[in-house]
């Protein structure tokens, strides 16, 4: 007999019964025969109106398939008429899963993990909780560890970047969190695709920088490419940030959290300067509505316009100017160390993908079909 936990919560200001469970075709078939069952992408749990009926169709419906688990001691069906009632399943005392959570994101805060990085760390470990049903994490071995990422790579046919961030999330809890050292337990890292990042040619670049007019959008993708910024980079930018007199573009707080400076074009800077005079930004360089930070949203939209209008097919994305502004800097002859200072990498190993990707001297290479007479 399977398990579900439930739990009652407002849903867009309704009263609902939220379900949590690992997904299984059978549990999901079931939920969706009950009057108003959604599916919450958000959240990632179904779930059904609190009123009588569909919760008295949920005990009839489930009653000789699953346990139901509480998530708190809260939980209460209205209206429940059917001969077999919910059997709850308790967690040990001192399980709480709210608190785990907490002390989850408490953690990755003081140790100044980026927001992105918390968000999708704190939703690797809720789904690993999720996937243990009415057990408690705290107790599991290397064991269950390694069936939990098992599971990923079978069943959710996990990429490996999926699957490295599920690790990372389950080695802080137990590592930084409980304090249990890393031979504790044993966990296998996936290898690495080997896939090359699109780049574009700098004709491309050139073509879709002439199509955007605005100038706030046109300063924007401007800054990303003269300097190879990350997204969070660019909004990220504060007025105090652009070194004018040295062409650099300082970037605090980066990837890693590092300091570091890259370039500022030339051409750039009088951009700037009228767009200062324009906009008048107080604190961030590229402010939104009412000088809050641009969001990462609507520079997505900027560059997504502007390829509409250029013959581009390529899977563009604001990082792909990254990788083109790194691509085009080798090509022009620049030291790859220089390279990795601008992009801000650790290893030299991660810069060195580019050598992989640039034509530098391959146009002077014939193929040996070239050379046949045919």
């Amino acid at each position: 007999m399977k398990q579900i936990r439930i739990d009652s919560s407002k849903i867009d200001n309704t009263d609902r019964i939220r379900l949590f469970f690992p997904y299984d075709k059978e549990i999901v078939d079931l939920v969706k025969t009950i009057p108003g069952a959604r599916w919450h992408p958000g959240i990632k749990c179904w779930h059904i109106a609190t009123v009588y009926g569909p919760a008295d169709k949920l005990n009839y419906r489930f009653h000789d398939k699953l346990h139901f688990v509480p998530r708190n001691n809260k939980i209460h069906f209205q209206g429940q008429t059917c001969k077999k009632q919910v059997t709850s399943v308790a967690r040990s005392p001192d399980w709480n899963e709210k608190k785990i959570l907490e002390e989850f994101v408490k953690t990755l805060k003081i140790r100044n993990y980026s927001p992105k990085t918390i968000k999708t760390y704190t939703s690797q470990l809720r789904l690993f909780i999720l996937f243990f049903d009415d057990r408690n994490i705290n107790e599991l071995t290397g064991k269950d560890i390694r069936e939990y990422l098992l599971h990923l790579i079978d069943k959710k046919k996990a990429s490996c970047s999926h699957e490295n961030q599920a690790i990372n999330a389950i080695k802080f809890y137990y590592e930084k969190i409980l304090g249990m050292e890393p031979e504790t337990y044993y966990i296998q890292r996936p290898k690495n695709e080997k896939k090359l990042p699109v780049v574009l040619s700098e004709e491309e670049v050139t073509e879709i920088l002439q199509k955007i007019n605005n100038l706030k959008h046109r300063c924007i993708i401007y800054t990303i490419y003269s300097g190879g910024l990350r997204l969070s980079e660019v909004l990220n930018l504060k007025t105090k940030d652009i070194d004018s007199k040295r062409r650099m573009i300082i970037i605090r707080h980066g990837k890693g959290a590092k300091d570091r400076y890259t370039l500022l074009s030339e051409r750039l800077v009088p951009m700037l300067r009228e767009y200062y005079r324009e906009y008048k930004p107080r604190i961030w360089l590229f402010e939104g509505k009412d000088h809050a930070r641009y969001s990462a949203r609507s520079v997505q939209e900027i560059l997504k316009e502007a390829l509409r209008k250029t013959r581009i097919r390529k899977k563009v994305t604001v990082h792909t100017l990254r990788h083109s502004f790194a691509t085009h800097l080798l090509e022009h002859g620049i030291d790859l160390t220089y390279i990795q200072e601008f992009l801000g990498h650790s290893n030299i190993k991660t810069t060195l993908i580019y050598t992989h990707i640039t034509r530098k001297g391959i146009d002077n290479i014939k193929s040996p079909l070239d050379n046949l007479v045919i």
